[in-house]
Order: C-alpha cells, then structure tokens, then sequence
C-alpha cells in the first residue's frame, strides 16, 4: 500500500475531525453503555425511515463527558446531535451559544410542557434539547425473602419501619445500602423518600421562591427519615460502594434496595432473584403520595452542525411514538418524556411507570436553580445525608448545615 502524502493525509486527519457533513450525523452522549442500543436498534430504525443519512452513535465515557464535548464544541470538531444533561449543565451550552433554540420544530410536539422544564431557560420561553427520558426513584425489595416472612410490600413511614424490624429480627439484612461514595445517601434516598415530606413540586419551587428553608418541618423530616433508615444498614456501611450494594442485593444478601428504575436491567439479569417493587412510604395513611420522576436526558442540535437538515429528520423522529416505544422498552427502566401512550413491557418497569397515575411526579430537589452557588447542594446534601445516615449527623444539623451553605449564595428568585 502506498503512503498517504502529507498534504492528503493532513486533509483526511483534519476531516475526520470535523462534524458530519451532508448525509451523515454524529451523535454525542456520555451514556457509552447504550452504544449497543443505538447501533442494533436505534439507527437501524431510523435508517429505515431515512436510509440516505447515515447516524454514527459516538459516546465518551460519563465522567469525562462534559469537559471533552466543551472542548470539542470551542473547537468547532463536535458532532451534530448533543446529548443533554438536565438543567444547568445544558443551560450553559445553549446560552454560549452551542445548541439551537428548537421551539417550533417537528417533535417537540408530543411533550406537555412539565417534560420540558429540564432543557429551557428559567423564562420557559426557549427550549432547547428534546426530552427523551426520565428515570423512577423507588425500593426494590426481594419477594422470596418477604413469602417467606409473610410481609407485604409497605405503603406508610409505620409500615417501612415495622417491616425492616422484621426482617432484622428474622436475621435477614433489612437494606442493602451503603454510604462509601455519598451520591446514593441523596439521590437514592433523600430525593427519593423526600417528596413525600415536602409535597413534590410544592416543596421544590418554594425553597426557589424564598416561600421556605431547608430547615422548615418537611425538609426535617425526610433528613429524619433517613437517619432511621441508619439503623437497619449492613455491618460496615460506610465502607460499601454502590456495587457492592449491588451486589447484596442480587445475592439475596439483604431484603430491600433503594433505588432507581436504571437498575431494573441489572437485576432482571441475576437468575433466581424475585424482582418486586413498591413506591417511597407516605409519613401516614391517606396522605398524597408523591415519586421522584426525574429528567434524565435530552437531545439538542449542535448550533455550528454543517448538517442541520437531517439533524432535523432526526429530531422530529426523536419525538416520534416508535422511538419513545423502542427506548423505553429496549432500555429498561428509561421512560419516555413524551405523551405517547406506550404499552411498557417490564413488569417491574410497568408497576413503576404505573405510580405516575396515582402519585404526583416531581424532580430532585436540588435540580433547578439551586445547584449554582457555592457551596453546591448537590455536593452539601452528598456529605450531610451521608453522615445523616451513618448516625454522625442529627436531622436538624444536617438541615441547619444546608440552609446555613445555601443562604451563603442564594437570593430568593422575586416574581
């Protein structure tokens, strides 16, 4: 074979660099475990529809995700379609510049307006990445271990606690649950049980209005909640990692598992577990309950896309009802923002999907708005919740803490 020149080879290294050109799109993302999906699934249906524009899925790992596809926007080299962050990651994008107002455009159609709030300026007048899914916060629980115990699945804070101190009591490891590395302390357990203590989007967008503090009863109560749930954590809690809860978990080596509906197709692959689920408790019978229903990802067209016509056809297929029912059903415990009716296959998915009818959606506390100062509450409630359920923190230090770090930025929004 004969060596490229350097004059061509230069041109072949500087093209491959650049964004797709006409007939051909390039998707960015920092959810590298989906490539399968998109490349056996995904594009193959889409290509179906358009088989002249050629889709290539190009993902970056997660935690190098935001800094390489900054650069890559600065320099002009990334791809046409951005995955989007909720909230403030995506905000900074479109308000430098990178993402294409999409208001108007075919697609965005098929989602009421509550889905969009992730990825529009705080006015609501601009949107700009298309919603494509949320994920359900939760417990999962193992059915042999409750048959065996005679226990039902509970609806009430009373009813939490009564089972785990069966559980304890028959010897069996109530949670599976550690605290090693912080993030799961808030967003699987304070964020998850929280809503109901706080009324959901009530208690959300009065912390933004100045109308409460993290110190007031409900925000109290949940941080107590948790520090109960302390007391029923496996031997050496502070030391599991999320795998290793995990892992717990799927040996049958603890009864229930705080989480997220993402975790639906890990467990669905560990033979022999009985998967069940039930929803955060209500602090008492009759009180309304309330999920976290949390915006998880989007997708935006990069502003500077030399292809922006079928970046286009793209969208409008994003918002379509057979992707919604392929991402939702081949990406378990993925729901689709958008309000086509979709028959959800997963049982366990199904039963989680299902608490949307019953219980008010909302969003993790901290999402909107109140992550922008320092200290971060995203950051203050990964170290307060932590130490909250490790039994080192009190309830209302904990809450003190967080009022105290936040009043140190936050300017109450005036309308």
């Amino acid at each position: 074979m004969r060596r490229l020149s350097k004059r061509l080879l230069g041109a072949v290294l500087a093209g491959a660099a650049l964004p797709a050109g006409a007939g051909a799109l390039v998707i960015e993302s920092w959810r590298a475990d989906d490539k399968a999906l998109w490349e056996n699934v995904l594009l193959p249906a889409f290509a179906r529809h358009h088989p002249d524009v050629k889709v290539t899925f190009a993902p970056t790992a997660p935690t190098g995700y935001d800094a390489a596809l900054g650069e890559r926007l600065a320099k002009g080299t990334a791809g046409d379609l951005i995955a989007c962050r909720p909230f403030d990651l995506s905000l900074a994008l479109y308000q430098g510049g990178h993402l294409d107002r999409l208001d108007g455009k075919p697609g965005l159609q098929n989602f009421d307006a509550p889905s969009l709030v992730a990825w529009q300026t705080d006015d609501g007048k601009d949107t700009f990445c298309m919603p494509v899914a949320s994920v359900i916060h939760g417990f999962f629980y193992n059915k042999d271990i409750f048959r065996r115990l005679d226990l039902q699945p509970p609806r009430t804070a009373d009813d939490f606690f009564r089972v785990l101190d069966v559980l304890k009591k028959a010897g069996v490891t109530p949670l599976a649950l550690g605290t090693a590395e912080q993030w799961e302390s808030s967003q699987i357990v304070y964020t998850n049980i929280g809503p109901n203590f706080w009324r959901g989007e009530e208690g959300r967008k009065a912390l933004i209005a100045g109308r409460a503090r993290l110190t007031d009863q409900p925000y109290v109560d949940a941080l107590a909640f948790t520090a109960r749930m302390g007391r029923y954590l496996p031997s050496g809690a502070a030391r599991q990692t999320y795998a290793a809860s995990q892992a717990r978990f799927a040996s049958g080596g603890a009864a229930i598992y705080p989480a997220g509906s993402w975790d639906i197709a890990h467990f669905s692959r560990t033979p022999g577990l009985s998967l069940g689920v039930f929803p955060p408790p209500v602090p008492r019978e009759g009180a309304a309950c309330h999920i976290s229903d949390h915006m998880d990802l989007g997708l935006g067209v990069n502003r500077n896309s030399r292809n922006k016509e079928d970046a286009y056809k793209f969208m409008a297929w994003v918002g379509s009802q057979e992707f919604a029912d392929l991402y939702t059903n081949r990406l378990t415990g993925f729901f689709t923002l958008s309000h086509h009716l979709i028959a959800v296959r997963d049982p366990v998915a199904k039963q989680m999907a299902e608490w949307r009818k019953r219980c008010a959606s909302t969003i993790r506390v901290n999402a909107q708005v109140l992550n922008r100062g320092q200290p971060s509450m995203e950051i203050e409630l990964w170290k307060v919740t932590s130490q909250v359920l490790n039994g080192s923190l009190a309830p209302k230090e904990g809450a003190a803490r967080l009022q105290e770090g936040f009043a140190k930025w936050y300017t109450p929004r005036q309308k």
